[in-house]
């Protein structure tokens, strides 16, 4: 049976500043970090004691903070791969939130979405971004471990997944797997079928009530 635990950051300062994130290299805040710890002991309270682990991180500080706490209690070093980062918002990136939203173009009902200009110089399509996260899928299952973990955003999650269930790039103009920060996505394997299961989505019973989401 391959698990796959799929950790979107906790809470980061351009969540409390009210700026875009992407690529914009923000860090955790305090309650952040204190997020993070409680996620690494909710997976090591889940993983057996023996097992082989393997970690895997976006390598913007946000994303490299949570994944060393996660690398502290398994005893694992984090791999580093910026394909899961989250989509870059371009020149937005650290811009106010208003900002962007005064410029964003929304994709339309029915079209074509995953080429979409969003109107933001330097923005990547969701297509760009699928395509990097899904090549990242594509390495890491390559492996046989059967307990991975992997440190990503909240918007690339929906490709993560998208990815792991063997959705074609093409077909997922209009998914979205919506999670909070600082959440616990499950995605197992069974042996016998190899059928892949979202097993559970958006877990934050490991955060306190009085961290953000």
């Amino acid at each position: 049976m391959r698990t796959l635990y799929v950790i979107t950051h906790p809470e980061a300062t351009h969540h409390v500043e009210g700026v875009v994130g992407g690529w914009h290299d923000s860090q955790l805040t305090p309650a952040g970090v204190r997020a993070a710890r409680s996620i690494a002991q909710a997976l090591r309270a889940q993983v057996p004691d023996d097992a082989e682990v393997e970690l895997f991180s976006s390598d913007l500080q946000r994303t490299l903070r949570t994944a060393e706490e996660v690398a502290q209690l398994f005893g694992v070093k984090p791999t580093l791969d910026r394909r899961l980062r989250e989509k870059s918002y371009g020149e937005a990136g650290g811009r106010p939130q208003e900002w962007l939203d005064q410029r964003f173009v929304p994709p339309p009902a029915v079209g074509e979405r995953m080429e979409h200009d969003e109107g933001v110089e330097g923005a990547e399509t969701k297509a760009a971004c699928a395509q990097r996260i899904y090549a990242a899928m594509d390495e890491i299952l390559r492996s046989p471990c059967e307990h991975q973990v992997i440190v990503t955003h909240g918007g690339s999650l929906t490709f993560v997944v998208a990815s792991w269930i063997r959705m074609p790039i093409g077909s997922a103009g209009y998914a979205s797997f919506r999670a909070p920060s600082g959440s616990v996505t499950t995605l197992r394997e069974d042996d016998f079928f190899h059928n892949r299961q979202v097993a559970g989505l958006g877990d934050t019973r490991h955060l306190d009530s009085t961290e953000a989401g």
